[in-house]
């Protein structure tokens, strides 16, 4: 495994495990990102241990391949509920600019773990 993948690996495990454990900590801040039809709580809870868990697996070298397929996976998923706060009249995020800046950013992100994921034997 060559430096970049490992500093990846380091710099999104550390991101996804933070990311997971604020949605236990700042239950408030994600609650606007989730629609109003789901329970909130529920699923700031289930997405927080997913986070976190997938996290987790990118510092194990045996399940680093299977946690960034994952992450990958979420950031697909959560795409649309990126470009749905950008056309709110107040988006969850905080201000029009982060929301669109936030989009290009999933795409970065995704590329990363891809990166991640081709280079992990």
């Amino acid at each position: 495994m060559n430096n970049l993948t490992l500093i990846l690996r380091i710099i999104y495990g550390a991101f996804f495990c933070f990311a997971g454990i604020m949605h236990f900590i700042k239950m408030d801040f994600f609650k606007h990102f989730i629609p109003d039809f789901l329970n909130k709580k529920l699923v700031n809870y289930v997405v927080g241990a997913i986070e976190f868990i997938l996290g987790v697996g990118l510092f194990i070298s045996n399940t680093s391949k299977q946690a960034s397929t994952g992450i990958i996976i979420v950031l697909v998923l959560f795409l649309p509920i990126h470009i749905w706060d950008v056309t709110k009249e107040k988006p969850a995020i905080g201000s029009k600019k982060i929301a669109i800046i936030r989009i290009p950013f999933q795409f970065i992100l995704i590329y990363g773990v891809y990166f991640v994921y081709t280079n992990t034997f």
